[in-house]
């Protein structure tokens, strides 16, 4: 059992030690979330200006981002696959590049060589007594791309959860190990909005006893899962998930046991949240992590029987287009798991695709219900694919309907002030009869 010990301890390096590695010309994957490595990344920060045309390629990442310095662009250039707000500016400045890809394919680019990866940089718990690291927190994109790397460099840090499922790596397949011992960084929940408690109102109402659910963090699905306190039987199968979900588990709403695909499990590919959830998912057999490309995998989304995914939007047209990954030709975010999980919900039996997000943006003066979207905006979900469409004023089942009938719903649940504007622009674009359409009662 103790066998890999005596390949593990030869590996152990400092910080410094691993990064001197590093060749100019590398492609460096580094994984994200709560789980950067961090003094790997501080170490790889001194030393990229002695190298030149590094590639260092992300997903989401958690804290400081100081690689994305003006300073270390002729040396270091990120290339994220999905816009963190740390490297947000880098992106909109042209001193960082944003790929487009569904999260669900990423892996495929590093396993294809398509994206080849010549060094990994993860962080792990310790080893166990057969010698496998768990990837803890991040499953996700990291495990497929430290697999298909030449050379991994992995913290290993005695904070992160042992969690369970498709999620470890043996010391073998390590090449040199940093171990560090810092406690990792915390998500908290959302403090809901008024307009986000009244979406999360209307969600709840439609959400039936058995579902499986995929929802993200933040205000919206935050508020969600607090109106869930007297469901029955509920699972979780998402790409990634937050504090709110314990709550559930220990009040016996989510019990998993109604699930049609891995029944009795949550079952997601990554977490971002406070060390209570670290503490909760530490070989806790009820949560299994898998990779991105199992997880967002339409097809296995679909398995699962009353599949409910909750995602939002920047953007939505008339014609039922959803933009969330940018606002205009500025790049916010990315396309992430949405049309996965659109696509997933879509095919399940019973299954409810629901995009969620306020009726308006910037404190109420603009409406996020548009009649085209603003020029340079990105589709994420196509209006072929759109389902629902939730705001504090209600919720649209866009599905099956017309151009005329999709205008005419989206009009009702947009903010009061809007409606009579959006209303003369639909009768002019897409011959919508005028009609009218009540205003909220003021307060």
């Amino acid at each position: 059992m103790m066998d890999w010990l005596g390949q593990y301890e030869p590996k152990k390096v400092t910080a410094e030690e691993a990064v001197g590695v590093l060749k100019s010309g590398y492609r460096i994957f580094v994984t994200g979330n709560c789980s950067v490595p961090q003094t790997v990344m501080e170490a790889l920060n001194q030393r990229a200006p002695e190298l030149e045309n590094l590639s260092l390629i992300q997903v989401l990442t958690i804290g400081k981002a100081d690689y994305v310095k003006p300073e270390l662009v002729p040396h270091l250039r990120v290339n994220s696959l999905f816009i963190s707000a740390n490297v947000r500016e880098a992106v909109n400045d042209g001193r960082a590049d944003f790929t487009p890809v569904f999260l669900s394919e990423i892996p495929s680019l590093f396993k294809s060589g398509q994206l080849p990866l010549d060094v990994s940089l993860i962080q792990v718990s310790p080893p166990d007594k057969y010698g496998y690291c768990s990837y803890g927190v991040e499953v996700g994109v990291t495990k497929t791309a430290a697999e298909s790397s030449k050379i991994v460099i992995a913290e290993v840090n005695p904070n992160m959860p042992r969690t369970l499922g498709d999620s470890f790596i043996h010391v073998s397949k390590l090449d040199y190990v940093v171990e560090v011992d810092y406690a990792l960084p915390e998500v908290h929940m959302a403090v809901s909005s008024p307009e986000q408690e009244a979406i999360a109102n209307h969600l709840a109402a439609m959400i039936p006893d058995g579902a499986t659910l995929q929802m993200g963090i933040g205000g919206i699905p935050d508020a969600v899962l607090k109106k869930l306190q007297n469901h029955k039987h509920l699972g979780v199968h998402t790409e990634l998930f937050s504090d709110g979900v314990v709550d559930l588990v220990e009040a016996g709403v989510i019990t998993n046991e109604r699930k049609t695909f891995h029944p009795g499990k949550i079952i997601a590919g990554f977490m971002l949240g406070t060390q209570r959830l670290y503490e909760f998912v530490d070989d806790n057999p009820i949560v299994e992590l898998h990779p991105t490309e199992y997880i967002n995998d339409p097809f296995n989304i679909a398995k699962n029987d009353r599949m409910v995914s909750i995602n939002s939007a920047i953007q939505v047209d008339l014609t039922g287009q959803v933009c969330a990954d940018s606002i205009g030709p500025r790049f916010y975010s990315g396309v992430g798991g949405q049309v996965d999980f659109v696509r997933g919900a879509a095919r399940s039996k019973g299954g409810m695709p629901i995009i969620a997000f306020p009726s308006t943006a910037k404190n109420g003066e603009i409406s996020r219900i548009v009649p085209t979207l603003t020029p340079g905006s990105g589709v994420i979900t196509s209006r072929n694919d759109v389902h629902y469409i939730a705001t504090e004023y209600g919720v649209a089942d866009l599905y099956g309907r017309t151009i005329r009938e999709r205008a005419r719903s989206l009009i009702e649940i947009a903010h009061p002030k809007f409606r009579a504007e959006l209303a003369e622009t639909a009768e002019e674009l897409y011959h919508v009869p005028k009609f009218f359409v009540p205003e909220m009662p003021t307060e």
